[in-house]
């Protein structure tokens, strides 16, 4: 825990570094440091990757010479370092070379003041990477260089051998740039959502403008989100890249905060209008009430907390984030469920709504978002439980040396690719199509399960009780359908030419809504006008024939 209140407190306090540096001194918080490397082939770069260890020798008295002892290894081969545990016969301790080590033959006289390692030949034949110990006369100073070969978790070890207090600065540099090796994987996973985002967009934007004169209201809304998540994607590869080039400096702590906000309003917006669509916002309800200000409370609390989840996940590295990261993870992970269970309420009541009415077409489209919804769930779920046993031995000592370089995906990456599966879904099912607007907010004739109408709830005017009697029945082994009937009553009152036109206005078939969504029903654009002219022409015809009749 403290330390990952130092590594937040000191990454505020180095503006200017020009790599990814850490002070240490004689305290048990500072004494060590451990993090991953990547060699020069793994990222490229034109800098061959290295740890700088510089000691600083303000602290030394006059006429004393104070010593202090570091070592630099690859995690791999930490067997090879110390004594053996007496309490942990399998494990090592660090141990310093003094007068009763080499008494005890655990080390030899030219190495007094270093740590205790394996002797020379072990290292050689058995060492994975370079071990390097040696012992720092502080009244002299100190520049250790150590060369990173290959990819691993290296560590930085100091102690005081000789005096009380000291300080030294380590510098880890990778080849690629100023970055930590447990950050740099976000350089290119957040230029790849921003191209993802793109795309969509581009998709999105073709069909806005292509019908652009029968657009929604929440069809802008999405809009809005994906050119917002675009820019807010690039902002973040945008942090990430300046932080790689430059380091940790004042423009980096401005970028950090804008895309914090940003990753914050994103994410409270979008839950915000999945939450009010389903409740049937402008569709089926033409206002939420009170309701709506319980929403909007909501989502400023899932801003606030979205937040600090934002700038924990982007500045502190993976590896030094233990059970802390909880405090962060779960008021977030509380509005996000309450945002879930609430949704999902939501649209269980404005399906049964829909379903009770027969609209159909609406129905379909809510059980595609029903079951986006379900499988997010289902997801972030499985997710959870993995991650708990992955928390439940964050104190071996061997979790994060062999976890480091997936944990940023564990912490911030995979919930960037479920929002993104979500949205793309929903930016497809309600992408902008022909007279979307035209059945947004009507209803669907009620039909019964068989795909038929019931008639009595349309007709002419002036029908007679004779003709709904009539409705439905078979007609030389056919049922009648509405152009028919209507044509039949006519005949019976009207001219042979009347009723000959008003039967051939009345048999224009009606397009089935089986399979379709409101947008995507209405692919004849001149077909419901047509509708309404042939009905105010058979009217008349009615109304002429009951003239002729009056004669």
């Amino acid at each position: 825990m403290r330390s990952l209140i130092w590594t937040l407190v000191l990454g505020m306090v180095l503006w200017t570094a020009q790599a990814f540096e850490v002070v240490m001194d004689q305290t048990d918080d500072n004494s060590r440091r451990c993090t991953g490397m990547y060699s020069k082939s793994s990222w490229g770069g034109n800098v061959d990757p290295y740890i700088e260890v510089v000691f600083v020798n303000d602290t030394v008295k006059p006429d004393t010479d104070p010593v202090v002892s570091l070592l630099i290894f690859e995690w791999k081969d930490i067997n090879l370092i110390g004594v053996k545990d007496p309490n942990r016969p399998n494990e090592n301790i660090p141990e310093l070379c003094g007068n009763s080590q080499i008494k005890a033959g655990l080390c030899q006289e030219s190495n007094k003041g270093e740590f205790v390692v394996a002797p020379p030949n072990e290292l050689a034949e058995k060492s994975k990477n370079l071990v390097m110990t040696q012992a720092i006369h502080l009244n002299e100073p100190h520049v250790k260089t150590y060369p990173i070969k290959k990819t691993g978790y290296y560590c930085v070890l100091t102690e005081s051998f000789t005096g009380d207090e000291y300080t030294a600065v380590a510098v880890f540099r990778n080849a690629y740039g100023e970055l930590p090796a447990t950050q740099v994987p976000k350089l290119p996973f957040y230029g790849g959502m921003a191209i993802l985002y793109a795309l969509v967009s581009v998709f999105w934007g073709f069909l806005y403008y292509q019908h652009r004169h029968d657009i929604l209201a929440v069809q802008n809304y999405i809009t809005a989100i994906l050119v917002f998540l675009v820019i807010e994607m690039l902002m973040t590869w945008g942090f990430y890249d300046y932080m790689n080039n430059n380091g940790s400096n004042l423009g980096s702590k401005v970028l950090l905060v804008v895309v914090a906000v940003l990753n914050a309003a994103r994410n409270s917006f979008s839950f915000f209008l999945l939450l009010i669509v389903c409740m049937g916002y402008g569709v089926v309800k033409p206002t939420l009430g009170k309701t709506m200000i319980y929403v909007r409370w909501l989502a400023v609390a899932h801003f606030v907390f979205g937040i600090v989840y934002a700038i924990t996940s982007l500045y502190i590295a993976p590896d030094t984030a233990g059970p802390f990261v909880l405090l962060v993870v779960l008021p977030l992970a509380a509005t996000l469920t309450a945002f879930y269970v609430w949704t999902l309420n939501s649209l269980k009541f404005t399906l049964k709504d829909l379903q009770d009415r027969k609209q159909n077409a609406k129905a379909s489209m809510y059980k595609k978002l029903w079951w986006c919804i379900l499988i997010s769930i289902l997801v972030i779920f499985a997710f959870f439980f993995l991650n708990s046993f992955s928390f439940a031995s964050v104190n071996d000592p061997d979790y994060v040396p062999f976890h480091w370089k997936t944990r940023w995906f564990v912490l911030d990456g995979w919930l960037n690719l479920v929002y993104f599966a979500d949205v793309a879904f929903v930016a497809y099912v309600w992408r902008p199509t022909a007279n979307n607007r035209r059945f947004a907010m009507s209803d669907e004739i009620a039909q019964d399960d068989d795909g038929t109408f019931d008639l009595r709830d349309i007709g002419v005017p002036d029908d007679s009780d004779d003709e709904e009697e009539n409705i439905g029945k078979p007609i030389n082994g056919q049922s009648t359908t509405p152009g028919h009937n209507a044509g039949g009553a006519s005949s019976a009152s009207a001219p042979q030419t009347s009723s000959s036109q008003a039967q051939q206005t009345r048999n224009v078939p009606r397009d089935s809504l089986d399979g379709e969504t409101i947008f995507a029903v209405g692919d004849d654009g001149d077909r419901f006008s047509d509708d309404e002219d042939s009905d105010e022409e058979n009217a008349k015809l009615v109304k002429s024939a009951k003239k002729d009749d009056s004669r």
